[in-house]
């Protein structure tokens, strides 16, 4: 019996908030962060592969890293690689996955899930799934999964839910990044749950909510089911991304539609959208301080995050709560807490120097 269950790997982002070990030429996605030998990419793939056929799990990406992928995902082939001439957000780019899997199957259930997220309990993580799965087949439902906050974090959007007995539940709003003090109200108030970015659905059901919601990024991408898996089907891309809008799945169809349900979970989630994110989820010695590479020598110094090149060591006394690092030709320093000013940095570094440290 044929598996329907199909996997939409979003892979083409660029990690800005990491650099300088994120560059444009070699985004976060592709790295290895935890010296294990397998990328951000790789792992997430390798986790789908347990639950879903290699063939049907699809990487979207930017054309620019194509060669990147097949390198690193040698189990699939160029078909499976679906590369976006332009930036243009995550509504776009699912629209192109979904009608790609409407030319090759009547019917699947589908997985979306972004490159860079790392699950720490992998068994927990699948069970979950497979309910998800379970669901979405028999119902026509647009599944997020929300994920139980264990701290009131301003570095992710949140999901509101209306009350009930299960761990399936309506959605009641979507909610951006909050300031620390509504994510304090936020966790305490027991309704909100972090938004994972992960989304389950049957091919009906999404195909039926960009119809509704983004006619006109539906009727486009519609438009190329004859060039779908043949030679044509870059050309009609290149042309189809230059008259799309820059709009999110969130703002384009979640945040409007009423048949949104929230499965609610567990399993160690993290975005590892930020370098405070990295430092939570590494080892640290006693006074908090997290050497992710290099070698460290460290005097009244607490709660900062090392990274350096193998073979380099760095000597510091009387920091708290510091950025130290360092890849090919840029070391950054900068407080922790001041990583959201790593693109305002980034700005700067390119209105000066070009695309040179970028």
């Amino acid at each position: 019996m044929k598996n329907n269950s199909y996997c939409i790997i979003m892979a083409g982002g660029v990690g800005s908030r990491f650099w300088p070990f994120s560059r444009t030429s070699k985004p976060k996605q592709f790295l290895d962060f935890f010296g294990t030998g397998r990328s951000l990419l790789q792992m997430t793939f390798e986790r789908f592969a347990k639950l879903i056929p290699a063939e049907q799990i699809y990487i979207v990406s930017n054309l620019a890293y194509k060669e990147l992928i097949l390198q690193q995902l040698p189990a699939i082939s160029e078909n499976q690689v679906l590369l976006e001439p332009l930036r243009r957000n995550t509504a776009p780019c699912l629209a192109y996955a979904v009608h790609k899997i409407k030319s090759v199957a009547k019917s699947a259930n589908i997985i979306v899930a972004p490159s860079d997220h790392l699950i720490l309990n992998e068994n927990e993580f699948l069970r979950v799934l497979k309910k998800g799965l379970e669901h979405i087949e028999f119902n026509n439902e647009l599944l997020t999964l929300g994920i139980q906050p264990t701290r009131p974090e301003t570095g992710y959007g949140y999901i509101q839910v209306k009350p009930g007995a299960t761990n399936l539940r309506e959605v009641k709003t979507f909610t951006e990044k909050p300031n620390l003090e509504m994510a304090k109200i936020f966790v305490a108030s027991g309704e909100f749950y972090w938004n994972s970015g992960m989304f389950m659905f049957n091919l009906e059901t999404i195909l039926n909510a960009f119809a509704n919601f983004l006619p006109n990024i539906n009727s486009k991408f519609q438009a190329g089911e004859t060039f779908y898996n043949t030679d044509k089907e870059a050309g009609f891309i290149q042309e189809v991304y230059s008259l799309c809008p820059n709009i999110s799945i969130d703002y384009g169809i979640m945040e409007k539609a009423d048949n949104v349900s929230v499965l609610i979970a567990d399993f160690g989630w993290s975005d590892l959208g930020t370098w405070d994110s990295l430092h939570e989820l590494a080892d640290k010695d006693a006074s908090q301080n997290a050497v992710l590479k290099g070698e460290a020598i460290l005097y009244n110094s607490q709660n900062n995050v090392i990274s350096l090149p193998e073979g380099k060591l760095v000597v510091a006394d009387g920091l708290e709560g510091y950025l130290i690092a360092e890849s090919g030709d840029v070391l950054l320093i900068c407080k922790k807490d001041s990583e959201a000013k790593i693109r305002d940095y980034l700005k700067d570094v390119e209105t000066k120097f070009g695309d040179k440290y970028i």
